[in-house]
């Protein structure tokens, strides 16, 4: 009978310590300074390359133990019969609780449940349970008169508010930034959010009401840090409108509700989210409230998907998962992986909701609480970011809270530097976007998505007369306005929608990091199809293929990434055969590849060869150090290598291959000629 092995593991792997570690970076390193190997995040926190365990920490208070988080789906559909299906499939196929995204959504784009009356929400809802489900909103604007409307529904159906785990999503500091105005003053505004507050609480319905929403400050382009400070600035202005209000004390926790984004930064999402609970623990302790934990909800991040090669969207959607997961959100949506490209159909539905099940069924990631306690670099992470977020919100509180920090701009402009720095970065692929920058596939299938356009709700005639907001009196009039046949376009009320906005700010964009790329390919993609031929570059490359592979593969995914495709690539036995090959690509660009021993010999003949050949723009891949003036005047016009505005490079490219904006493409002509 066979034994059964055993596992073995080297003493000297058991036994070695941090110095026996530290002698083998110096090895390494052949004396270079260690600290090479020390990193900073996008927000400036220091990531060491090696920590030890910390032994002076206890799990975080969050969820429990074997405690699941809820699968969240969102629903997005404008067709209602067609959300409804969606909604049937989702919870038979997993999901625990519905995000409705309505069109008034500041993060619909044209996409979005369209619900005005009893009737739509009945034709929604049908087939539904929900004192089984968590049900989200996010309504945008109309958050008010939607959750005004969920609980008529409630009433019609005769189901206890109390019995529905119901989130309302209002977040108005958010819904500012990306309009820039309100139709209102801030004052009439927060009227209303009281008022929609005490009629909840008037009506004994656990709804939390205000969810600050960092989902969206992340797509506004906030690094981790920035994220977090927004919704902590934005909740304590939610706090103070609470003040306002008859509601105890004791109550104003347990109407909070908060949302992060989850990324592709493991570490990164497993420390906001477990930094998010320490400094809404030291708010409430701060206003004097009993410290209640969070109600943490996480999205995957809109910002990180990519419209090309989105199937890499499962892997980045996994690693967020897996971080929201181990730091504990309470809830997650993941956003489906072709959610940038239109409504994402069933199918990739179900890859959403099972990324969640497989991670809790088959990895069982929720059966520990805080499973990264003592981990040197997520406790690290976790108080530096705790800290830095700390400064921000005390700098917003400073400036005179959210509302006036956004009025000053200054939000705005840090946020905005985090964003151009990044886009910085992915523009010379020291932040690689799979799939878009790095490993272009040009011959990708296209996905389906469902067609649909969303749109929002219009004023009526059909004006309802309910009072001004006081102590839930209007909330509770449009209920009941909203059970006996009215429409919520009814109580929008926005007057002259030429003029002046109450509140103007400078508002933000929402956008992702692969845009910029994905912009190329597209002009590339309608220029290959008015042709019938995509776009060429020629590869010139020189010696054996053993000098050019390498380089030659590099650049090759260098042009891909803005759509250009890339003929040649093969060994030439002379000079005019070069001239030959080139000739016979139909390209009118081209670019020196090999290696950097190779072009001491051969580059500026080569060049001068294909300058006499016809190539109007011609590239060398690789940093030409000493030989750049030589290069240059042997007619190489720019220098493709690692750490280059790939981003500028190849939109001029695009203009020496004569593709115009529209995708259009002429005639190439010459540098010298144009």
């Amino acid at each position: 009978m066979t034994e059964t092995p055993t596992l073995s593991v080297p003493e000297a792997f058991l036994s070695a310590d941090e110095a026996t570690w530290l002698a083998a970076v110096d090895a390494a390193l052949k004396g270079g300074d260690r600290a090479r190997l020390t990193t900073q995040t996008e927000d400036g926190l220091k990531v060491e390359p090696l920590y030890g365990r910390r032994e002076d920490v206890v799990a975080q208070a969050g969820r429990g133990a074997s405690q699941p988080w809820t699968v969240i789906q969102r629903i997005d559909h404008p067709d209602v019969s067609a959300a409804n299906a969606q909604i049937l499939d989702d919870l038979a196929g997993g999901a625990g609780g519905l995000e409705l995204l309505y069109t008034s959504s500041s993060i619909s784009g044209e996409q979005g449940v369209r619900i005005d009356d009893l009737a739509g929400m009945e034709r929604l809802l049908d087939g539904v349970i929900l004192d089984l489900v968590t049900l989200r909103l996010e309504a945008g604007h109309e958050s008010g008169s939607q959750l005004a409307l969920m609980m008529a529904y409630l009433d019609k159906k005769g189901i206890d508010p109390d019995s529905v785990d119901l989130h309302a999503g209002i977040d108005y500091l958010s819904w500012l930034c990306v309009t820039g105005r309100f139709r209102l003053s801030l004052a009439e505004v927060e009227a209303r959010v009281q008022d929609v507050a005490c009629g909840v609480v008037a009506s004994s319905a656990a709804v939390r009401v205000f969810e600050p929403n960092g989902s969206i400050w992340h797509d506004f382009g906030a690094g981790q840090v920035e994220e977090l400070a927004c919704v902590m600035a934005s909740a304590l202005a939610f706090l103070r409108c609470m003040e306002k209000t008859p509601v105890p004390l004791d109550q104003w926790p347990e109407r909070f509700g908060f949302t992060l984004a989850a990324e592709a930064d493991q570490i990164g999402t497993i420390a906001k989210a477990r930094a998010a609970r320490r400094l809404w623990a030291e708010i409430q302790d701060a206003c004097g409230l009993t410290p209640t934990p969070m109600k943490l909800h996480m999205q995957t991040s809109f910002r990180m998907l990519t419209m090309n090669d989105p199937w890499v969207n499962l892997l980045r959607n996994t690693v967020a998962v897996f971080g929201a997961g181990v730091g504990g959100a309470d809830s997650v949506t993941v956003l489906p992986h072709t959610q940038a490209i239109g409504v994402p159909d069933s199918f990739a539905r179900r890859l959403a909701r099972n990324t969640q099940s497989i991670l809790m069924e088959e990895s069982n990631l929720h059966k520990v609480a805080d499973p990264s306690a003592g981990s040197g670099a997520v406790e690290a992470r976790t108080e530096d970011m705790a800290a830095a977020a700390w400064d921000m919100f005390q700098d917003i509180e400073r400036a005179g809270g959210m509302f006036a920090a956004l009025e000053s701009g200054a939000v705005q402009d840090r946020i905005a530097a985090t964003a151009q720095a990044r886009s910085r970065d992915v523009a010379r692929r020291k932040r690689a976007v799979t799939g878009v920058s790095e490993f272009p596939d040009l011959n990708e299938k296209p996905v389906a998505v469902l067609a649909s356009a969303g749109s929002d709700l219009d004023e009526i005639v059909d004006q309802r007369s309910v009072p001004e907001p006081s102590d839930g009196a209007r909330f509770s009039a449009m209920r009941h306005e909203l059970l006996n046949g009215a429409r919520i376009a009814g109580f929008i009320r926005y007057g002259n929608s030429s003029q002046v906005p109450a509140v103007q700010i400078r508002p933000l964009t929402r956008g992702r990091v692969a845009e910029p790329f994905e912009h190329l390919r597209q002009t590339a993609d309608r220029a290959t199809k008015a042709l019938g031929a995509r776009p060429t570059v020629f590869l010139a490359c020189l010696g054996p293929v053993s000098e050019f592979t390498a380089r030659a593969t590099w650049t090759k995914n260098a042009f891909a990434a803005g759509g250009l495709a890339s003929t040649g690539g093969e060994p030439v036995a002379s000079e005019a055969e070069l001239g030959e090959a080139f000739r016979a690509s139909g390209a009118t660009v081209a670019c020196l590849v090999s290696s950097d021993r190779i072009y001491a010999e051969q580059a500026e003949p080569a060049a001068r060869l294909l300058k006499r050949a016809g190539v109007s723009h011609l590239y060398l891949a690789g940093k030409p150090g000493d030989d750049e003036a030589k290069w240059r005047a042997a007619g190489v016009d720019t220098f493709v290598h690692a750490g280059a505005d790939l981003l500028e490079l190849l939109a001029r490219t695009h203009e020496y291959t004569g593709i115009d904006a529209a995708g259009r493409q002429e005639p190439a002509t010459s540098e010298a000629s144009s």
